[in-house]
């Protein structure tokens, strides 16, 4: 290994485990870290009454406003859209959805049942945005992502069939198991490992793979506790359990299939480790958080045109998006968080290399769908209750409802969660043919699907005019040539948002990368 680059090791990582294995091997080779929030800023200014103008309503733009304004800043906010938030969105029955060629969908749930077309999870160790709920008083909730009794499926693998994330887990590890215990008995690991290490990893291996006594992954009374039973422990005279035969146990060469172990890992990344949350009531409780701390600030409806500064301030142009009405802000400094999809489409005047950088990045195509049925037949007919389901369709994962346990009548789930090509395939779609996909491809999970739908919304995040895509998608190259260019202070405008951050896709991102550029802006306002 002396002679492989980090760049090599990146590159085998990011091809077998995908973008959050690879986020998290950065991290560990120093190359991106997890949140370094550890409290608000001190932000110290000595000219009272500066002004700044903050453009987007999003977490990062409305964290900055209120950061700001603490300091002695007067703020305002212009925000494209005709609510706040910015990606930090939930839908719920009466909403509308309008995209860019004209598609419109009316959302439908019932009360009470919502879908969260963008961040939908809060992990334990985003500790700004933690922090930023417990100041603002959002409450949260457990967000539960793994559950053994999900389902994992490819089209490829075990006849095309489901199997459940328990089944899965336990044969997998039950043969890499026995396939290391053979390579110890063998002496294949002699160089490897000391005569007591190899019994050490021997006994671990049995009791980690729930192994027999000849060191084979078979059918015990043992591997019910981790497998199940086919018939389960039970009460009185019969009530002895029978654990499933070696017949049932999963095929090895398809367990081995990438599909189903990058299934497998996807909780172990750190980005998907437990504990999540959830607010309850939706995501948008934490834009609704942030924006009540600022609610005077705003200018709602306000598309902006154009960003010009010189050596005494700034100055933005803009067109209300109803009225057609032009107007123009001035301001000392700017706090811009506009997506670069859109902010590359306006006349913005930087440095030339903030410029190319805002013109390098592109976007997620994502495909999120809220399907709302009439009854929670996942949880009352197949005991699924929250978690996620994982397929190498284009859906790509469903997603349990994490609330309402047992609560009667309809419920929404997560029917589709798409990436990448698949996204961009979808987004093609007319909003019927979406959900038409969503309910055929969701049939190989849930006989029921077709029974019991009621009715859903498909939100294409290429198609959304705030955004045109879901989050930004830095390469190793393009951080490398253009990062440090995006996020260091042009002059009198500084960047934010989730784009301005290693955390990139992340409500925290968007909040670190706030106050980052909150930060140097203070500090180049002192010296001024």
């Amino acid at each position: 290994m002396s002679g492989t680059t980090r760049r090599q090791i990146l590159t085998s990582i990011g091809l077998m485990g995908g973008a959050a294995a690879l986020y998290q091997a950065m991290t560990v080779l120093g190359h991106a870290a997890e949140s370094r929030f550890t409290g608000p800023p001190n932000l110290q200014t000595h000219r009272k009454g500066q002004t700044v103008l903050v453009l987007g309503a999003g977490l990062a733009g409305m964290l900055a406003a209120y950061e700001l304004r603490k300091a002695g800043y007067s703020v305002r906010i212009l925000e494209y859209q005709a609510r706040t938030g910015g990606r930090n969105w939930t839908l719920r029955g009466g909403d509308r959805v309008a995209e860019m060629g004209g598609a419109v969908q009316d959302v439908k749930f019932a009360a009470g049942n919502y879908i969260n077309p963008g961040p939908w999870r809060v992990p334990y160790h985003h500790r700004a945005l933690l922090h930023y709920c417990r100041a603002f008083g959002v409450s949260l909730e457990p967000f539960i992502q793994l559950n053994y009794n999900a389902l994992v499926h490819s089209s490829d693998t075990f006849g095309g069939k489901p199997q459940r994330y328990r089944d899965v887990a336990a044969d997998f590890t039950g043969n890499v198991a026995e396939l290391l215990a053979k390579s110890i008995d063998s002496h294949t690991l002699d160089k490897e490992l000391t005569q007591e290490d190899r019994a050490r990893v021997r006994e671990a291996m049995r009791g980690w793979g729930v192994l027999d006594g000849d060191m084979r992954y078979t059918s015990t009374l043992h591997l019910g506790s981790r497998r199940g039973w086919d018939q389960r422990p039970g009460g009185g005279p019969d009530g002895a359990p029978v654990p499933v035969s070696t017949s049932s146990l999963l095929d090895r060469h398809d367990l081995f299939a990438p599909p189903v172990w990058q299934a497998l890992s996807y909780f172990m990344n750190y980005e998907m480790q437990t504990t999540m949350f959830q607010p309850v009531g939706g995501v948008d409780m934490i834009g609704k958080g942030f924006a009540a701390q600022v609610s005077d600030l705003f200018t709602m409806n306000a598309r902006v045109t154009r960003i010009a500064q010189d050596d005494h301030g700034v100055s933005v142009s803009w067109t209300h998006t109803e009225t057609g009405a032009t107007a123009v802000e001035k301001a000392d400094w700017c706090v811009c968080t506009i997506p670069l999809s859109i902010l590359s489409q306006i006349d913005v005047q930087v440095s030339p290399a903030m410029r190319a950088a805002i013109g390098a990045v592109p976007y997620t195509s994502h495909i999120k769908m809220g399907l709302e049925f009439k009854r929670r037949f996942w949880e009352e007919d197949e005991g699924i209750y929250g978690g996620i389901s994982f397929t190498s369709q284009e859906i790509s994962q469903i997603s349990y409802p994490s609330y309402g346990f047992h609560k009667p009548g309809p419920a929404v789930l997560l029917g589709a969660y798409t990436k990448n090509m698949a996204g961009l395939d979808i987004a093609g779609m007319t909003p019927a043919e979406r959900i038409e996909l969503g309910l055929k491809q969701g049939e190989v999970f849930h006989s029921q699907y077709r029974k019991e739908f009621s009715n859903g919304v498909a939100v294409a995040w290429s198609r959304m005019p705030g955004s045109l895509g879901c989050c930004a998608m830095w390469s190793e190259e393009s951080r490398k040539q253009h990062y440090r260019n995006l996020t260091t202070m042009d002059g009198r405008v500084v960047l934010a948002g989730e784009h301005a951050s290693y955390l990139g896709c992340w409500q925290e991102g968007a909040l670190l990368s706030s106050l980052d550029a909150i930060t140097q802006l203070n500090k180049r306002a002192q010296a001024n």
